[in-house]
């Protein structure tokens, strides 16, 4: 019982730290393009000149980092107001995800049965972040508002999959150090991206400016990548201490 408590625990102080830094970093990289992208997304270009200059956001998939969402809502649906309101959403959205993410990942790092510190932490973050964001985001990158898109399920499923076989891939190659697991790690890695990413309808094209996409896949994976390695290298930090 007392391993659980300190599993929960851990788990916890790690999702309030890391929600409330990505939180900062969103507020400072993602959440401006969201912002200026759903002024195009709105048909006001004139306006959004003055404001586009300037969330693990939407379809930051999963991860953590995707804490953000960018529904195209209907003029009657609830939303957050922007300001104050939509930054404490946002905050509560990524300390539950952290959390939520942390407890999986000292989960399988106290099954692993390997050391405990924040080198071997950062290790396990990082495998997170090819299994959540960067493996899937070779089919599937972040998007902005206005974005067209493959049908949800089908993005769904192959994002799913894609993440399943990843992390299926990462745990032969870390565990199973033979040559047969080298290569069913390879092909099982390989695998989704052969098969290829469900991709949007012919003839519809992203309302907001080409530059503007490519600075928020950036930023958004920059943000995954911070959420990730401070997700690990603090799980594995607290757990050496609190086994201590």
């Amino acid at each position: 019982m007392s391993l659980f408590r300190s599993l929960v625990f851990t788990s916890v102080l790690v999702g309030l730290i890391v929600g409330t830094v990505v939180t900062l970093a969103q507020f400072l990289g993602t959440t401006p393009l969201i912002l200026a992208a759903e002024v195009f997304e709105g048909g006001d270009v004139a306006e959004s000149h003055g404001a586009g200059q300037g969330t693990v956001a939407a379809h930051d998939h999963g991860d953590a980092a995707a804490t953000e969402a960018h529904d195209h809502h209907s003029a009657d649906a609830w939303a957050p107001a922007d300001g104050i309101e939509r930054n404490a959403y946002t905050l509560v959205a990524n300390i539950l995800t952290a959390t939520g993410f942390a407890l999986a990942l000292n989960g399988l790092m106290q099954i692993s049965g390997r050391q405990s510190d924040w080198r071997h932490g950062l290790i396990w973050g990082l495998c997170g972040f090819v299994v959540v964001m960067l493996a899937p985001g070779f089919g599937l990158h972040p998007e902005l508002p206005g974005t067209p898109a493959a049908p949800l399920l089908d993005r769904q499923v192959w994002w799913v999959g894609t993440a399943l076989s990843t992390a299926a891939g990462l745990a032969l190659l870390f565990f199973q150090r033979k040559p047969w697991a080298a290569a069913a790690a390879i092909v099982l890695i390989a695998l989704p991206h052969v098969i290829g990413a469900p991709l949007p309808p012919d003839g519809e094209h992203a309302l907001a400016p080409e530059a503007m996409s490519h600075r928020f896949v950036v930023v958004a994976t920059l943000t995954s990548l911070l959420f990730w390695a401070l997700l690990g290298a603090l799980s594995g930090h607290f757990r050496r201490r609190f086994e201590a």
